[in-house]
């Protein structure tokens, strides 16, 4: 992982990482074959783009509290592997690059929670983990519901 020389290095890589996660979402958007998995992928990039904001107030003006509770994880993603975004793939291959992609945005912020001193930045991230959790447990339930469920 990149090196990083203090909190607004971290929160400026972040906020990078956010913003390619709207644009991710945004192509799908773009590329879906109905009306549901247009309107999915739409509101994902909204919420991704929630998180950048987020970001950008907190660079801004300092931490902020977020909720915490306890997300299920029905661990799919690990067990399916998509190598990289394709304009021609199917629902089922744009669901299991989604849940990959949150489960890196996951990891990622566990491991930016690592490496920051202050307690409520540890705090932030990894409760920034627990909603790219979330998000992937909602991409996991849609693939159980609609690809699992069809085989």
């Amino acid at each position: 992982m990149k090196e990083f020389s203090n909190i607004d290095d971290i929160l400026d890589f972040a906020i990078d990482r956010e913003q390619d996660a709207v644009d991710f979402y945004n192509r799908l958007a773009g590329n879906a074959r109905n009306n549901d998995m247009k309107k999915t992928f739409e509101q994902f990039a909204q919420e991704e783009m929630g998180h950048k904001a987020r970001l950008v107030k907190i660079k801004e003006e300092g931490v902020v509290s977020l909720p915490n509770e306890k997300v299920a994880d029905l661990k799919v993603a690990d067990y399916v592997v998509l190598e990289s975004e394709r304009e021609d793939m199917n629902y089922e291959q744009a669901l299991v690059l989604a849940m990959k992609r949150e489960k890196a945005a996951f990891k990622l912020y566990m491991a930016l929670s690592d490496r920051v001193d202050k307690a409520e930045y540890k705090e932030l991230f990894k409760q920034l983990a627990q909603e790219e959790s979330r998000h992937k447990l909602r991409f996991e339930l849609e693939y159980d519901e609609y690809v699992l469920r069809e085989n």
